[in-house]
């Protein structure tokens, strides 16, 4: 089998070379970060498997890509890009890569928080246009973080928290325990949160989860982060609720439109620090990311189990 990163950056287009190994299916890196969806056929060529990092494959592009057997999404939101099911019925497997960055989303979760808390953000802006600018900063230790979803990440996210002097509570839709967290129904955790972090894959029963109704029920004054997707959050309500002061501040790393579009109402907020879905980006995560990805490559392939 021969495979194709077909939109591969700088640094993982290296990181994929330097794990690539002799006896593995040949693998040809596309560094074209900007690929178009329409330009992936014939990028792809005559190849079974094709690597995704972030370029979105309709199912009506896969059906010009005859030879095409296999999806490796860098990721686990492979459903904002593509929709597996629809694959499938063209015989297309879509693989996803859960856990290589556990730690580096969470650090980024819990750097937002601090940020947020500590209005850093406002006043850099304020400092760097002339103003001596002062804000006053919500001290986070015995504060409460809530955990909405409660995976890998968010168990990373528990153990920075807990090390702050920070209360933890957690919603997760399948019942789960972890020491040092309290699990409670969602509404409760929103109450009762100052500060909420989100932690759910994006699939239809969590798209505009966080919706206004919910947004009304937290705590005044609550930090909001999401390293998670931007669809989880009802964009338009969590924009009201950060003007009126509903919400005290937000945290994001993710967004309903990406790259976010010039003059988006969120760039005229103070209340908001942005980062720009690069929660994932550390060394240690992109060599996690990529060796898990040939990995697929050589199990499907036949030429080594799946690590």
């Amino acid at each position: 089998m021969k495979a194709v990163f077909i939109d591969a950056n700088p640094t993982l287009a290296a990181v994929a070379e330097r794990l690539h190994q002799n006896d593995d299916p040949a693998l040809r890196i596309n560094r074209q970060p900007d690929i178009t969806s329409e330009q992936i056929p014939a990028a792809l060529g005559d190849a079974e498997i094709i690597i995704v990092d972030h370029t979105h494959l309709p199912t009506a592009i896969a059906r010009q890509c005859p030879a095409l057997k296999h999806v490796v999404f860098l990721g686990t939101g492979a459903r904002s890009y593509m929709n597996p099911e629809e694959l499938a019925g063209l015989g297309i497997e879509v693989h996803i890569i859960k856990g290589y960055g556990d730690t580096a989303v969470a650090e980024c979760a819990f750097a937002l928080m601090w940020a947020a808390a500590k209005g850093f953000a406002k006043m850099d802006r304020g400092m760097r246009g002339g103003n001596w600018l002062r804000t006053d900063a919500v001290q986070l230790t015995g504060k409460t973080l809530g955990l909405v979803g409660f995976g890998g990440i968010a168990a990373e996210m528990a153990r920075l928290a807990q090390g702050a002097g920070m209360n933890v509570l957690a919603w997760n839709r399948s019942p789960k325990s972890h020491a040092g967290v309290t699990f409670v129904e969602l509404d409760e955790l929103l109450a009762q949160s100052h500060v909420v972090s989100l932690h759910l894959l994006l699939n239809d029963d969590t798209r505009g989860m966080i919706s206004a109704d919910r947004i009304a029920g937290m705590r005044d004054g609550a930090i909001l982060v999401n390293t998670a997707r931007g669809a989880l959050v009802d964009e338009a309500a969590m924009i009201a609720a950060l003007r009126s002061g509903k919400l005290g501040h937000a945290g994001l790393d993710v967004f309903d439109v990406e790259p976010m579009p010039a003059q988006h109402p969120l760039y005229e907020l103070d209340n908001v620090t942005l980062s720009a879905h690069s929660a994932f980006r550390t060394p240690e995560a992109s060599d996690n990311l990529v060796q898990a990805a040939l990995n697929h490559c050589r199990r499907v392939s036949g030429q080594g189990k799946q690590q």
